[in-house]
């Protein structure tokens, strides 16, 4: 995996308070044979698919999933776990998790095609019960569950802190959790939450059509993926008062000596960026003085070793008069306003959950001119006219529509990815029938 660390500034004033912030950029390797990324030449993956089959999925809704369901099946390998649990009221394993080779393609597509709708929605009874699926059949490569529910929890385990601790916890035993919400309807909390905590990824699908390309997406992240259970560790120095982590998405833990950033899943050739902001007490004296280190962990999926990579940190203290002329690194400085207006998404979402949809205007309005007056990109012109296209949401669209637009585009970007199309509002294919770039969202990917 190749590493590179960016400090906005590399110099710091002599005996004056300062903030360092250091962007880290990981790209992970490319596929074993980028020309040829056959089944022989990946690792095998496991997929558990949790589907919410209430009665409220009736419809086009349950017909695209199942047909959704059955190209997933056509891209495993005989090598590959698959298993299928829905949720009504109760759970029901209608695939056990196995081998695709031992399980059959026509009894896994037969299987599919039984699910029928039923009653109310108790998603903690599907997840969990997909969840046992994972684990009986889970190899040293991990678990992907994709799990795709319309509505709201109204019966089992509804609290999302709960559902993310489980989803946090499974993490750990490298089995990844990635929603979809369908429609409107959805509960955009639990599912976002529950994405976050399992280092996955959270698309919200307003039709039935964009769910199934929703789930190609996952698909082509599952089956591409190069890098598991990748982490951070940030050990501060000593002179260090305060440490920051931008990445408000990604998972974090204070641990002896520092912070433990958990980074999940890279697929190949993807780019994720965290950064990091550092509080330094004024320095007593002139030269090169190290920050803090930062340790990179990861397991490489094509021959499962495990790897740290530790880059130090260090400014040179120089000074008043030369630090006054330093000139902060504007990529840097670009990720620091991008991450500020994931930010400005999660106040417009409590703004709009709480009916208060002039609150939710304001802010949107107020990011949008921020990022429209930046020096010049074209990543913060994307999402400057996202932003532009979310007000234009809240009017044409709806507070709903706008609130769950405004959660699955923050989750995906305040983690850092830059080269990961799932994730997001992800749109209709065209009607001519070919799908649009799996999972991509609307507009302006960061």
């Amino acid at each position: 995996m190749h590493i590179n660390a960016i400090l906005d500034v590399d110099v710091a004033a002599l005996e004056a308070d300062d903030t360092v912030t250091v962007m880290l950029e990981l790209e992970a390797p490319a596929a074993p044979d980028a020309d040829n990324n056959s089944a022989e030449l990946r690792p095998a993956h496991t997929a558990i698919v949790v589907l919410d089959r209430s009665g409220s999925m009736a419809g086009d809704r349950l017909d695209h999933a199942k047909e959704a369901l059955l190209s997933l099946v056509d891209r495993l390998s005989d090598d590959d776990r698959f298993g299928l649990v829905t949720f009504d009221s109760q759970a029901q394993v209608v695939v056990p998790a196995g081998l695709v080779g031992d399980l059959g393609r026509a009894r896994i597509r037969h299987d599919i095609a039984t699910v029928e709708p039923g009653g109310m929605t108790d998603l903690s009874s599907g997840y969990l019960r997909g969840l046992q699926e994972a684990r009986r059949v889970c190899t040293e490569a991990g678990a992907t569950i994709i799990l795709l529910s319309d509505g709201h929890a109204n019966t089992g385990i509804t609290d999302p802190v709960k559902l993310a601790s489980v989803a946090g916890k499974a993490s750990k035993q490298a089995i990844s959790t990635s929603t979809i919400g369908i429609g409107l309807g959805y509960d955009e909390v639990i599912l976002t939450e529950m994405a976050g905590a399992g280092l996955g990824n959270h698309a919200f699908a307003e039709h039935a059509e964009a769910a199934a390309v929703a789930v190609a997406g996952e698909i082509d992240g599952l089956l591409s993926k190069t890098v598991q259970a990748a982490s951070l560790l940030v050990t501060p120095s000593e002179d260090v008062s305060g440490v920051t982590v931008l990445n408000d998405g990604l998972p974090q833990q204070a641990v002896e000596g520092g912070i433990l950033v958990e980074l999940g899943d890279l697929y190949a050739g993807e780019t994720r960026r965290v950064t990091v902001a550092f509080d330094v007490p004024g320095m007593p004296a002139l030269g090169l003085a190290q920050v803090a280190d930062l340790a990179i962990s990861y397991v490489e999926l094509a021959t499962l070793d495990q790897h740290t990579v530790t880059v130090p940190v260090s400014v040179n203290v120089v000074p008043a008069d030369v630090a006054r002329g330093r000139v902060p690194d504007p990529r840097v400085e670009q990720e620091k306003l991008l991450l500020s207006a994931q930010r400005s998404k999660r106040e417009a979402e409590g703004y709009l959950r709480a009916g208060d949809i002039a609150g939710a205007a304001s802010v949107i309005g107020s990011m949008s001119a921020t990022l429209s007056s930046a020096p010049k990109s074209d990543m913060l012109a994307d999402e400057a006219a996202w932003f532009a296209e979310s007000m234009d949401s809240l009017t044409t669209r709806g507070a709903e529509a706008t609130s769950r637009r405004l959660s699955s585009d923050r989750m995906r970007k305040s983690r850092g990815f830059t080269g990961r199309a799932q994730g997001g509002e992800v749109q209709e294919p065209p009607a001519s029938g070919g799908a649009s770039a799996s999972g991509s969202p609307s507009s302006g990917a960061a």
